[in-house]
């Protein structure tokens, strides 16, 4: 059975050095000396090559597709930001043709730059044969719904590829109020992985839905990780209570537009309780898995996948066919 992973992560040291430290700090992340992701899992970050490949096939795993991670070219403006990120897809495109067939990109933008990014996009899936971009969260606390971000939504649009919307950290003052005051280091978990970044991920799809933004854009494919990002369980309310709201204002309910447009992955999510639930709200033609490397580990990813109470077939759809479809790839190969 093929294994296709989609929110898989590197990053570039040489390319965050060439952000602002103060940038960084601005947007949430924790200062030197914390201990957080993008430090212990460093070695497997950077790593494009060999030892990549190796654990992808000692877990079973035939095609990994890339995401940059946070902090990136989405701090940095100006021609700086637009660089950052061609420099990052570049890199990341090497990668790609060095292993075909195994690693796969999404491209990283220039997100204060809006139409740069759009220009980027078009650049990276013509000429690198990327497959969509990933966005990390709100830009400078605006979600993809706000009218300058979009150029890049059409010519997603246009291409015919998917927008991975990643978890970004809140604003400040969305963390001074919800999340800060806890002792250790929970302040910053809270705010992020453990609570934060999922809701506020949900949070961003409805935007995109009742503000009008996906019926603007109806061929835009959305996808989202971790198992749907809280929607599967929230969804019956949404719609209970947005119903006759939407109505006035939208060609489609909320449900039949997140039907219609949005995709969800297993990334990080291995247990069963929250996979059912997508199964149940979004059908297994609407679930692509995806491990969330090196921030969950391939195999632990694989032994979820391999248990999972569907029938083989579906088990092959949420392996490899769904994402087939969704990112246009051939099948089987």
């Amino acid at each position: 059975m093929r294994v296709i992973a989609l929110e898989e992560h590197f990053t570039i040291p040489e390319l965050v050095a060439r952000i602002d430290p103060a940038a960084i700090a601005r947007r949430g992340f924790p200062p030197p000396g914390v201990v957080w992701s993008q430090v212990t899992k460093r070695a497997e970050l950077v790593e494009l090559g060999a030892a990549r490949i190796a654990d992808l096939d000692a877990s079973g795993i035939d095609l990994q597709i890339l995401s940059a991670s946070a902090p990136g070219a989405e701090l940095v403006p100006g021609a700086e930001g637009v660089a950052l990120a061609r420099d990052c897809n570049d890199t990341l495109a090497a990668a790609v043709r060095a292993h075909p067939g195994r690693l796969g990109g999404f491209a990283h933008l220039p997100m204060l730059d809006a139409a740069a990014a759009a220009d980027e996009l078009e650049r990276c899936v013509r000429d690198h044969r990327f497959l969509g971009a990933m966005i990390h969260g709100f830009t400078e606390g605006r979600a993809l719904d706000d009218p300058r971000f979009a150029p890049i939504l059409a010519r997603a649009e246009a291409l015919g590829v998917p927008l991975y919307l990643h978890p970004g950290i809140s604003e400040a003052p969305v963390r001074a109020a919800y999340y800060d005051g806890l002792p250790g280091q929970m302040s910053y978990t809270m705010a992020t992985a453990a609570w934060g970044w999922h809701i506020e991920t949900a949070v961003h799809v409805l935007r995109l839905i009742l503000s009008g933004t996906l019926d603007r854009h109806p061929r835009l494919r959305i996808v989202v990780g971790h198992m749907g990002e809280a929607l599967p369980f929230m969804l019956a309310r949404c719609e209970q209570t947005l119903a006759a709201e939407a109505k006035k204002y939208l060609q489609r309910g909320v449900t039949q537009t997140m039907m219609e447009q949005v995709w969800i992955t297993t990334a990080g999510f291995f247990t069963l309780p929250p996979f059912l639930a997508a199964m149940q709200v979004f059908g297994v033609d609407r679930i692509l898995f995806s491990v969330d490397y090196p921030f969950a580990p391939n195999a632990a990813g694989r032994k979820f996948l391999d248990a999972l109470p569907v029938s083989e077939a579906d088990r092959a759809k949420i392996a490899h066919g769904n994402a087939e479809r969704l990112l246009g790839l051939a099948a089987g190969g």
